[in-house]
């Protein structure tokens, strides 16, 4: 089905799609049909990117109405999932049947594919993004045909974040594991200096850890600690200085911890704990702008003292800010490849002009740390600035244009920060 693109904005509402049509193919076979007869086409997915990268000048399809198919692989710990499904819905049922995932964004509402092909991720020292979990991939070609990767094959470590150049994705198979239970502590006011000075403690001494700053001041406001159950307990009356939090948190202050998930060292599924926010509750903010920068670990101290010299700049724009650590990975186009990092992430107030004016210094005070943008949120660098970071980009360039000769699924985005057109 394919209607009149009316009124389609983004989740955050910054951003209107300009895509004169929408689709929603009710199967894999329609959706064949669609991008062979388009000259210009794009998967749209949650809406959860605040720039341009999922429009097109053609059609955007949605594979909303296709049916999740969650099939789990018990023997060889995998589960096989429609690309438009939604990661609340794949985690609870993966729990229900005993399993999980290594990790989760902040948010569940994310579908997978767009989360996969944009290397979105959640924290941890030993947890990759969310796109080393895939195992395998289906995708619409070009063509209409639908070709099929799995780990280990020719190109497959190229095309996993393929950022929508590639094809459409209709079916990912990701890796999985015995479900674990988790619990989840918050901690505020941990001063600077005792986090400069144990950064790695801090930051290993949970499953997943996040920092939330607003850059200025003496301490950082909150230090989200997720434990996996059955190692040593956290110890809740003193974390590196911080103290723990009573009740329930949200990151911004001020905003209600009650669309949080469970904290307050109450074990659960890690369903139910690894990302921040309920599947059930309306996702974060809405009304904000993201950036995030990735850069890798050895450089995460001294990065950290250059944006708290920046708050000047950053604080008053500023909702909230988030530190994490994300593991290394061979995926070309992965913002984590060939390095353990950090996420730098900036959650804006919704004042775009003056958010887009900062964002050139803020790119040149983090350039030295060969800090690479998340490909789903606003930045300003464009393909001659990007390329240098990723050893693999004139490869992936090389792929896309093989697969997608006719520039089918290229669109402004792409041109301004890949293809350099």
């Amino acid at each position: 089905m394919t209607d009149q693109l009316v009124a389609e904005r983004n989740w955050a509402g910054n951003y209107s799609y300009r895509a004169p049509q929408l689709a929603h193919p009710s199967s894999v076979e329609e959706l064949q049909g669609l991008v062979a007869g388009a000259r210009k086409i794009r998967a749209l997915g949650s809406r959860h990117s605040f720039n341009s990268i999922a429009d097109t000048a053609g059609t955007l399809v949605v594979l909303d109405r296709l049916d999740p198919d969650i099939r789990v692989d018990a023997a060889n710990l995998t589960v096989t999932v429609n690309g438009g499904t939604r990661y609340g819905t794949l985690a609870a049922e993966l729990q229900r049947q005993g399993f999980a995932l290594h990790n989760l964004a902040s948010l569940p509402h994310i579908s997978v594919a767009g989360a996969v092909a944009t290397a979105t991720h959640g924290s941890g020292d030993a947890n990759g993004n969310l796109a080393t979990a895939v195992a395998g991939l289906e995708v619409v070609t070009a063509d209409g045909s639908t070709l099929r990767v799995r780990r280990g094959d020719e190109d497959f470590d190229g095309m996993v974040v393929g950022l929508g150049a590639l094809g459409v994705v209709t079916k990912l198979t990701l890796d999985i594991r015995p479900s674990f239970d988790v619990a989840q502590s918050v901690f505020e006011n941990l001063s600077w200096d005792a986090v400069l000075e144990n950064f790695d403690r801090i930051t290993s001494s949970g499953y997943s850890v996040s920092l939330f700053t607003d850059w200025s001041g003496e301490t950082v406001g909150q230090a989200w600690i997720k434990r996996r159950t059955g190692g040593p307990a956290l110890e809740m009356s003193d974390f590196f200085g911080g103290t723990p939090a009573i009740d329930a948190r949200h990151p911004l202050p001020g905003v209600s911890g009650s669309n949080c998930t469970q904290q307050l060292g109450i074990a659960g599924p890690w369903s139910d704990r690894l990302a921040h926010f309920r599947m059930e509750f309306t996702p974060s903010k809405g009304d904000e702008l993201q950036s995030e920068y990735l850069i890798p670990r050895e450089y995460a101290v001294d990065a950290l003292r250059t944006m708290r010299g920046l708050s000047a700049v950053v604080t008053p724009l500023l909702l909230v800010g988030e530190i994490r650590t994300v593991a290394a990975d061979q995926l070309w186009l992965s913002p984590n490849y060939g390095r353990d990092g950090i996420g730098l992430h900036f959650t804006w107030r919704q004042d775009q002009p003056a958010v887009e004016a900062i964002l050139p210094l803020l790119e040149a005070e983090l350039a030295p740390f060969a800090a690479r943008p998340h490909w789903g949120k606003l930045f300003d660098a464009g393909a001659a600035a990007v390329a240098p970071l990723y050893p693999r980009f004139g490869d992936f360039i090389a792929l896309a244009e093989r697969l997608d000769p006719s520039g089918k699924f290229r669109n402004d985005f792409l041109d301004r920060t890949v293809f350099g057109s």
